[in-house]
């Protein structure tokens, strides 16, 4: 029987916990690495009704999109919502882990899954996402070259692709001359020094920025070393990223979005068009989840028609007014449970002993249309 750090691991390398948002709370939030992994549910949210199901079910672990605890908490007594579902689950010996901005992101991830139950072909990401990155230079003695270049790829610098240690070198002359109170690592107060130094440029990943640079001053000899720091043009892997787009049969507007509302699990809101019911539909942008951040990628993506969720009024009037595709708002809830049998399919594929089940509860906000 597998663990659930054998389960944890295959989740990560999927859905890695550094591509979520900086403000996004991802990975295990409870649960021993090495109790039994054997028995996943999966859900959209971690409501208390998920949580019964879970226990009910005798599951091992409970994976959910959205996280339980988003901000930082003091406790989880029973006397909150939170408190109750993270109690339920852990006296039921059920672990926890979410994936979320990290999910939403991967290839294939949250808005892949609801591409592939509308049908689109030819599916790339709306917003391409791309590792931000800095170049590093720094200026160093020739014969302490070697060592700073060994620290910097030790905190990450230098790792292009599938290649590590890439580092760009170059030969020069260092000019300066020590003032008083100064403890100079080469030559003496007051006298001017001229130094064969090497300029050493080196890639770094933009969240590593802080521990590179750390570790650059702690290997150089210099009391006060020169050395900048340039942030590059954004360009990543064009497979991952926010939404996606793709391509349909030529439709109209009003076929394709009663396609939609008998594609995605049926809710009490239902789905909402804005657009000409007779506009040619052909090619479709989707995202997962709340949407209206991608509503300039959309523009500017030639789509016919945006499908997403939770649209604001003034964002969404706006973008009609701008003459952009047609919008269809789907329920939040609707729209990422299709990702959960694909993840489920992934788990069994990997893990031929695990027992998996995706729960039907429906979690949307909405429970009825007055």
């Amino acid at each position: 029987m597998p663990t659930l750090s054998d389960v944890v691991g295959l989740l990560e390398g999927w859905y890695p916990p550094d591509t979520a948002d900086e403000h996004d709370a991802v990975g295990l939030v409870h649960g021993d690495p090495g109790q039994a992994g054997g028995k996943v549910l999966f859900a959209v949210d971690p409501t208390i009704e998920v949580a019964r199901e879970a226990a009910s079910w005798g599951a091992d672990l409970l994976v959910v999109h959205h996280p339980l605890f988003l901000r930082g908490v003091h406790g989880f007594a029973e006397t909150t919502p939170k408190g109750r579902t993270l109690a339920t689950l852990v006296r039921a010996g059920c672990a926890l882990f979410t994936a979320h901005t990290n999910a939403d992101r991967a290839d294939p991830g949250v808005s892949d899954a609801m591409a592939a139950a509308l049908g689109l072909a030819n599916v790339r990401p709306l917003r391409a996402a791309g590792t931000p990155l800095d170049k590093l230079t720094v200026y160093v003695p020739e014969a302490d070259a070697e060592r700073v270049r060994g620290a910097l790829s030790e905190a990450g610098a230098g790792r292009i692709g599938d290649y590590e240690s890439a580092s760009f070198t170059s030969p020069g002359e260092g000019r300066f001359r020590p003032l008083e109170g100064a403890s100079p690592a080469v030559g003496r107060v007051g006298d001017l020094e001229v130094v064969g130094e090497a300029r050493i440029e080196v890639v770094v990943d933009r969240r590593r920025r802080s521990d590179v640079i750390a570790a650059m001053l702690v290997a150089h000899p210099y009391e006060t070393p020169a050395w900048d720091v340039v942030e590059l043009a954004d360009g990543g892997a064009a497979s991952t990223g926010a939404g996606r787009v793709g391509d349909v049969e030529p439709t109209t507007l009003r076929d394709f979005s009663a396609y939609v509302a008998t594609s995605l699990p049926q809710t009490a809101r239902g789905v909402l068009v804005s657009g000409d019911p007779d506009r040619v539909v052909q090619r479709v942008a989707v995202a997962g989840g709340a949407g209206d951040f991608l509503l300039g990628d959309a523009l500017g993506s030639g789509a016919d028609v945006f499908v997403t969720s939770d649209l604001r009024h003034h964002p969404a009037t706006e973008f009609v007014e701008r003459g952009g595709p047609a919008l269809v708002d789907v329920a939040h809830w609707a729209a990422e449970w299709t990702w959960l049998p694909h993840v489920e399919a992934r788990l069994v594929a990997a893990l031929d002993t695990v027992e998996t089940r995706v729960s039907t509860l429906c979690t949307d906000a909405w429970t009825f249309r007055a």
